[in-house]
């Protein structure tokens, strides 16, 4: 349940990440195969109501994406009623009037997946994708709030959700730069207009909501004539209309309400302002209101944008960060709108450079861009990396800008399912001349900059307050009726008595020349395969290193290959549609490429290079290096990357394998002592074809595959021997719990973090775990979650987690809550983990079961991208797994019982826990130290003591077993 700042249209948008890799003078490539057709197929109806409905039929998975798009969002908010958007998206997933308890309940008992919604200034959407056989549950759930909502909405829910949404609010504004989104929306869009407030809306306005003004705007809204349904996946338009029918035909309509006329807000004139901020380094935001979703202007900005400054190699890039070296990142980007867009340019300026030099160099190169457009080949590398975004976007059939979520939103913009097929031929088609055109045309005088400079955090200044409108419901049209009762609520939902079996790929086998084991699991729904190439080592290879070796060393493996410099690299991998990464995790090192079938070739020649002669270049080094200090730097800012960064050595002490920051960074003073021997002699050491494991996902097979392999990776041979890992030691829990305060002032949010370490992954009960992890804090409905967030509405989400390692893992609790709050939740926290660990509040056989079905249930869904079979075939290599790891799990959660479940909560030791508080110190220090829970000891982002322990009384005991 989330604010999104903007819509942009779906596919586009994933097609625009996809994208962010490269431009500039690329080398000449083979032609590609036969170009693949992509395209959404749909049909459509509307029932007599004014309900649409459009569906999509996708057989690759026993799954159906359910996607209700709602008209309304901040931009029909009245004044003094700003953010009833987003209340009313929190609001609906309460109960309904045939549903008597949490909305998420019945999903999670049949495995849903990916299951949300979101708010944003022009509409409201709720999306889930659930198993074919409980399509008439989630039918009957989604129509029960569309039309019985009202009566289950008491002061009770409005109180907590209003408490949550405040909480959202405040935990947005605590990040680091978290207030610049509200000032920019301000600045850019005059008093009066639609988008002048932001989607959360205002903390006075929510604090006057009254029980009839939701009411009423429910009322207004969220009828079946301002909604559109999209049913995607394993269905058809018959079965479609029959249950569509029978759940929603008899809701009346609403009224038909009249949406805002397009108002783009031209500015004439540019203007800017200074703020500051508890942040390491300035940051400059430029926007420029500009056209709105659906025209052909927007479509080519995103184009303008992408050379400018979306990708890898853009002029931007080039420019601040590659030749003049005055930024850490930058970013250009179109956001797309009803009603009008922004086109936003993004910099993290280095330490100690002046802004305004890097404004005037941004201005420069719009100015060039719009003067003499783009270049054949930066044209070209950009249409292509599009249409790559779009082929690797309509994997997904639902969750966020899969085909259901693109369907649902050019129906709701623009009328037409399939709008984007005209997005997509429009850039297709566009010329150098049309995108120098557009952008010279709305980029010109009217943007706003911010600049965000460090200093001291100022509070963000409400809205001033307005005279609340009364709401007033339009009548209804009479032209709208319905279909005749269909459906017995009494009875209450509908119940799934069967579910679709699980079918995970099978993994074909094969061994090349230089020793590397390919493991190849087919899928032929889209044409892209994805290639994951897996050597030991990771986080743990940096013992007796550097700290940061190895993750440093994976992230210049991009930055040229072979001939190849860093931005040509680049630009080979965006004219090919590729996508290529390198990373390293606790325990491993993995290189990635995603390649187009048609240009699968090509793109592998290029990946060989990069696994194999990484260029290092002392220029990239020195570049990445500043970048990286700066990334650094910035962690110690953010209130969950700092916990991240120190929780590590406080949980296995100095010199542990593990004890490096979790964020993988290093520390300041190891990055700024590495030197180019250092990547050579960890490339060389640990990237070993004979070590290595090549996860192969996608559209081929091993005859095709493997003697493209061989050609590229056959003759690789290591060089001397190999070293081996040295398995990560068991470490002692402390004897009492610890608490640690971070200060972080002004902060009106404190986070939490409850640690300890537990049985590694290869442990035979950790599976037990993981299910009593979920009833704890691994779900949304677990207990952590429903006491801080639904029960207290002190935090916008609280849960638990263990991450998967060869060591012990480390398990930790999690909260951002209220300043407040702090002292209690933590409290609550404690006595959660207490209570389940002792006994003292056993996992119930209900916990368990629901616990069971998210994690069973939903393996038929959970399985529907290319990616989610990669990673489950990286845990069997890594964890020596067999084959039929999934089955075998998922039989042993079956017939896990509560005890055994119970048992596994036992691992908790409530007073050995390692706390970490970040949040303002003169806020949190007094009432955290008066609840003696243990030692505590005030830190630095470092992890160093700043101020001493105080005495601590001993920490409370936990509560026996009855």
């Amino acid at each position: 349940m989330t604010v999104q700042l903007r819509p942009r249209a779906a596919l586009l948008a994933v097609a625009l990440s996809a994208a962010l890799g490269s431009l500039a003078p690329a080398p000449v490539l083979a032609k590609p195969a036969t170009v693949a057709k992509v395209d959404i197929p749909f049909e459509q109806f509307t029932l007599p109501n004014g309900l649409r409905v459009v569906v999509h039929t996708d057989r690759k998975a026993p799954i159906v994406a359910v996607n209700i798009w709602y008209h309304v969002g901040s931009k029909d908010e009245p004044a003094g009623r700003t953010g009833f958007a987003h209340l009313f998206e929190h609001l609906m997933f309460q109960g309904s009037e045939n549903h008597d308890g949490e909305y998420f309940e019945p999903f999670k008992q049949v495995g849903v997946t990916g299951q949300n919604g979101t708010t944003n200034t022009d509409r409201t959407n709720y999306f889930e994708n659930v198993p074919t056989t409980a399509l008439d549950m989630a039918l009957w759930m989604e129509s029960d709030r569309m039309g019985h909502l009202l009566g289950a909405i008491d002061q009770a829910a409005l109180d907590e959700q209003r408490g949550v949404v405040q909480n959202e609010k405040r935990q947005g504004e605590n990040q680091p730069y978290g207030q610049v989104w509200e000032k920019l929306t301000r600045a850019m869009y005059p008093e009066g207009h639609p988008y002048h407030h932001s989607v959360i809306g205002s903390m006075n306005d929510l604090n006057a909501a009254s029980l009839d003004d939701v009411k009423t705007w429910f009322r207004t809204w969220y009828g079946p004539n301002n909604a559109v349904l999209v049913l995607a996946g394993d269905i058809d338009v018959a079965t479609a209309k029959e249950k569509v029918a029978r759940y929603f035909g008899d809701i009346p309509a609403g009224p038909s309400m009249a949406q805002p006329k397009v108002d783009v807000a031209k500015r004439e004139k540019s203007t800017r302002e200074v703020m500051t901020d508890k942040v390491p380094q300035a940051r400059i935001y430029r926007a420029w209101n500009v056209a709105q979703v659906g025209t052909t202007d927007i479509d080519q900005l995103q184009l303008f944008a992408q050379v400018l400054g979306g990708a890898k190699s853009s002029r931007l890039d080039q420019r601040l960060l590659h030749q003049d070296k005055l930024v850490d990142n930058i970013s250009a980007g179109a956001y797309s709108s009803q009603l009008g867009s922004n086109f936003v340019i993004m910099a993290s300026v280095k330490q100690g450079v002046d802004p305004a030099k890097v404004e005037a160099i941004i201005d420069e190169e719009v100015k060039r861009l719009t003067k003499d457009g783009p270049t054949a080949d930066e044209l070209s590398r950009g249409k292509t990396a599009f249409r790559a975004g779009f082929i690797r976007g309509i994997e997904r059939i639902g969750g966020f800008g899969g085909k259901a979520d693109a369907l649902a939103e050019c129906t709701v913009y623009e009328g037409d399912p399939g709008c984007f097929r005209t997005s997509l031929a429009t850039i297709d088609a566009a010329t150098a001349a049309q995108v120098r055109d557009v952008g010279a045309k709305w980029l010109g005088a009217g943007d706003h900059t911010i600049v965000v400079e460090p200093g001291a955090r100022v509070a963000l200044a409400e809205l001033p307050s307005e005279t609340p409108k009364p709401f007033t419901v339009p009548a209804v049209d009479p032209s709208f009726t319905t279909l005749a009762q269909q459906v017995d609520r009494s009875t209450g939902v509908p119940q799934t008595k069967t579910f679709p079996d699980l079918k995970f790929p099978e993994l074909h086998r094969a061994t090349l020349k230089n020793g590397t084991q390919v493991i190849l699991a087919e899928r032929h729904d889209i044409p892209v395969v994805q290639f994951s190439y897996e050597f030991p080592g990771g986080f743990t290879a940096d013992q007796g290193r550097k700290s940061g070796t190895a993750n440093f060393t994976m992230g210049l493996l991009t930055e040229g290959a072979g001939k190849l410099g860093a931005l040509p690299f680049a630009d080979a991998a965006d004219a090919l549609g590729a996508k290529l990464d390198a990373s390293a995790s606790l325990d491993s090192t993995s290189v990635y490429l995603s390649a187009l079938k048609e240009n699968l070739a090509p793109s592998l020649a290029l990946y060989a290079d990069m696994l194999r002669q990484p260029r290092f270049d002392q220029t990239e080094i020195d570049r990445v290096k500043a970048t990286w200090i700066a990334g650094i730097q910035q962690e110690k800012v953010n209130p969950s990357a700092v916990a991240m960064r120190v929780m590590p050595t406080l949980l296995y002490g100095a010199g542990h394998p593990y004890a490096i920051p979790f964020t993988g960074s290093g520390n300041e003073v190891d990055i700024q002592s590495m030197t180019r021997e250092d990547l050579v002699d960890f490339h060389r050491d640990w990237l070993r074809p004979e070590q290595g494991t090549l996860i192969v996902v996608g559209d081929t097979t091993l005859k095709d595959l493997v003697p493209l392999l061989e050609r590229q990776f056959g003759n690789w041979k290591a060089e001397g021997p190999a070293p081996q890992v040295k398995a990560p030691v068991d470490v002692a829990r402390p004897t009492q719990a610890r608490v640690y305060l971070i200060d972080q002032p002004g902060a009106v949010q404190a986070n939490l973090f409850a640690s300890q370490v537990v049985p590694s992954s290869k442990d035979p009960g950790s599976t037990r775990f993981d299910i009593a992890n979920g009833v704890l804090g691994g779900d949304f409905t677990s207990r952590l979650n429903m006491n801080l967030r639904e029960q207290k509405h002190w935090s916008y989400g609280a849960g638990s987690s263990a991450s998967n390692t060869l060591g012990q893992r480390p398990w930790g609790a999690r909260a951002p809550v209220q300043i407040d709050k702090t002292a209690e939740a933590m409290q609550e926290m404690r006595k959660e983990i207490a209570e389940f660990a002792s006994g003292a509040k056993p996992a119930t056989p209900a916990e368990v079961a629901r616990i069971r079905n998210i994690q069973n249930l939903s393996l038929p869904g959970a399985y529907e991208t290319a990616s989610a079979v990669m990673g489950t075939i990286s845990g069997i290599v890594r964890y020596q797994r067999p084959d039929d790891y999934v089955v075998q799990r998922k039989a042993e959660i079956e017939a896990m019982t509560p005890a055994q479940v119970q048992q596994a909560a036992a691992t908790l030791d409530p007073n050995a826990l390692t706390w970490v508080v970040v949040g303002d110190l003169k806020q949190t220090e007094a009432p955290v130290r008066a609840l003696n829970l243990g030692q505590v000891q005030v830190i630095d982002a470092e992890g160093k003591v700043v101020a001493p322990a105080a005495p601590a009384a001993p920490a409370a005991a936990a509560p026996k077993a009855r």
